[in-house]
């Protein structure tokens, strides 16, 4: 478990590394890039042990039992969306959005990341990459119980990314990610998870 000075040092040098990336002044060289596709998250999401939709549901304020909090492996599908702008051929600085969305015991389970960072790729046909990223993530569960809607729970905490993937370049101006797959690491209710995300799509070249 990483500590709290820890994750500030890493926090501050990949911001420091995405801003002086995105803030240097243009180049010949410089251009940008944008991924869109699908995004596979095994997330581990914190729930409680009892709750109105029954065991392993989280359980909202006032339900009278309240819940004791554990780790829950969760499949979710969804969406990923990035941009990046390369300041070398081999160097550029990427804002990373995704989203994720599956049923956990009866309640919908959405997850959010918001990450930035530095990102280093191998230029070619088949272009490999590898980069780090920081910033927040999201968790809310919902659900219907008796007609009516309970929310059974958010939070956000700061959140990681570390990984990487392998682009092919099918045309000049476009490119296939075969797959990109990254280690999500996030801190919801004062717990430490990890999971893989896994995604594929299309890259715009400009």
């Amino acid at each position: 478990m990483i500590g709290s000075f820890s994750v500030r040092h890493v926090l501050s040098i990949v911001i420091v590394l995405a801003i002086g990336s995105l803030a240097a002044p243009p180049r010949a060289w410089a251009q940008f890039e944008l991924f869109g596709g699908y995004s596979y998250l095994h997330a581990s999401v914190p729930v409680g042990q009892f709750g109105p939709l029954g065991s392993g549901t989280p359980c909202p304020p006032n339900c009278g039992n309240p819940p004791s909090i554990t780790q829950h492996a969760d499949l979710a599908n969804g969406w990923e969306f990035s941009g990046e702008y390369k300041l070398l051929p081999f160097f550029g600085g990427v804002a990373d959005f995704s989203g994720n969305y599956g049923t956990l015991d009866g309640a919908a389970t959405n997850v959010h990341t918001y990450l930035i960072g530095p990102q280093v790729s191998l230029p070619g046909r088949f272009s490999p990459f590898a980069h780090v990223l920081a910033g927040f993530a999201h968790v809310s569960q919902n659900a219907i119980a008796s007609g009516a809607f309970f929310s059974l729970g958010s939070d956000t905490s700061f959140a990681t990314a570390f990984g990487g993937g392998l682009d092919f370049k099918a045309l000049p101006f476009i490119s296939l990610r075969l797959i990109q797959i990254d280690y999500l690491r996030t801190q919801w209710h004062g717990m430490t998870q990890g999971q893989p995300r896994i995604s594929a799509g299309i890259v715009l070249h400009f």
